[in-house]
């Protein structure tokens, strides 16, 4: 049975981010709440609780995993950015976008496209989803919390209680959420590939 935190959605509530932060620092998974519906996460690092993920999602390696960053300077840790993707990241973050660019060596190669190279990188504006990251002190390993033959994330957070309560670690209650995914920018050869049209406006992207 996992824990389940009800976190104010606009004013986190410090003491249950902590919470929820440990449960992820004991190798848990977590599901939270984003600008885009609900996801699931983990430490980057934790091979068991990212083989969970895969199970609970029904997702293989060749997944396009994502990592959650704090801000822009935590991002170029993880993924290679060049002049053009950085202002494009720069004038577009936080926001519901999801941008694909080529990985560094801080990411496990599990995480990376097993072909491309390529890792997800997401910065939020939700409240929760930064307190996670600040407490956290790294990236959250993270891909959306769509289930079974579902086209989007879940959004109601009693409902994956009653899906995922034996198999997850932790889940935030941060009340109703939209359903739409984010947008998804391919930055990885160079070029600026809408790969899918989300809840982000893709026009900044399209030449």
């Amino acid at each position: 049975m996992s824990q389940y935190f009800a976190i104010h959605p606009e004013n986190p509530q410090q003491r249950l981010i902590e919470q929820a932060v440990q449960v992820v620092r004991q190798g848990g998974i977590l599901v939270y709440p984003t600008d885009s519906g609900y996801a699931i996460g983990c430490r980057i690092g934790d091979k068991s609780a990212l083989e969970r993920i895969c199970r609970i999602r029904d997702i293989d390696k060749d997944h396009n995993f994502t990592l959650m960053c704090r801000d822009l300077s935590e991002l170029s840790t993880y993924a290679r950015v060049d002049n053009i993707a950085f202002r494009l990241l720069k004038n577009n973050t936080p926001g519901p976008y999801t941008f694909i660019l080529k990985a560094t060596k801080e990411v496990p190669k599990r995480l990376q496209n097993p072909k491309r190279k390529t890792i997800g990188i997401r910065v939020s504006d939700d409240p929760i989803t930064m307190a996670l990251l600040e407490t956290l002190g790294e990236p959250l390993m993270s891909t959306s919390l769509v289930l079974g033959d579902n086209d989007f994330a879940e959004s109601d957070p009693y409902e994956i209680q009653d899906k995922l309560d034996a198999q997850v670690d932790g889940i935030i209650d941060g009340e109703h959420r939209g359903e739409a995914p984010t947008t998804v920018v391919d930055l990885a050869d160079g070029d600026i590939v809408v790969t899918r049209v989300g809840s982000g406006d893709p026009s900044p992207f399209q030449q």
